[in-house]
């Protein structure tokens, strides 16, 4: 039966407090990633013009509509290891490994920012599978699974844009 210490209840999953904190933080930075991306994504799918325009258009917004289900389920992972999950600007800002773009860039200016971004995102996936196997959170390394190979095959769709 779970301890109740003070207004709180203990945490008992089989991870320790240090490494639950470890890999809250890490989602943390990855939360901050992805609503920046999605972000962007979005502003770019209201802004784009050119000839380009009805792909891009219907790409991004697919490309936003499956960031924002993620925002939700990288925020609910960080609440079940028991931390609060960034929910402003400023938390994101600070966090985030992804800049935002300033003014609206051209067409393929955007598919640019998007394929670094994406990047990004699959790289602060990456770098918290070590402290994630260590731990032995299986839940989690199935988030960042599905997080990097959404992020590593919609840099690729972008890519094939801009190839030559």
């Amino acid at each position: 039966m779970a301890k109740s210490l003070g207004k709180k209840v203990a945490i008992d999953i089989g991870i320790n407090d240090r490494d639950r904190k470890k890999i809250a933080d890490g989602l943390s930075g990855l939360l901050a990633d992805s609503y920046t991306l999605y972000l962007m994504t979005h502003n770019f799918h209201w802004n784009v013009t050119g000839p380009q325009f009805n792909s891009l258009h219907a790409m991004f917004m697919a490309q936003y509509t499956e960031q924002w289900a993620a925002l939700d389920i990288i925020a609910e992972r960080i609440r079940a290891l028991g931390f609060p999950a960034p929910g402003t600007y400023k938390e994101f800002v600070k966090l985030a490994s992804i800049k935002e773009v300033d003014g609206v860039p051209n067409a393929n200016d955007m598919v640019h920012h998007l394929l670094a971004a994406q990047e990004a995102a699959a790289r602060t996936a990456r770098k918290l599978f070590p402290v994630v196997d260590a731990a032995n959170d299986q839940p989690t390394a199935d988030v960042l699974t599905q997080r990097i190979d959404v992020h590593e095959k919609t840099a690729w769709m972008l890519r094939s844009l801009i190839a030559e």
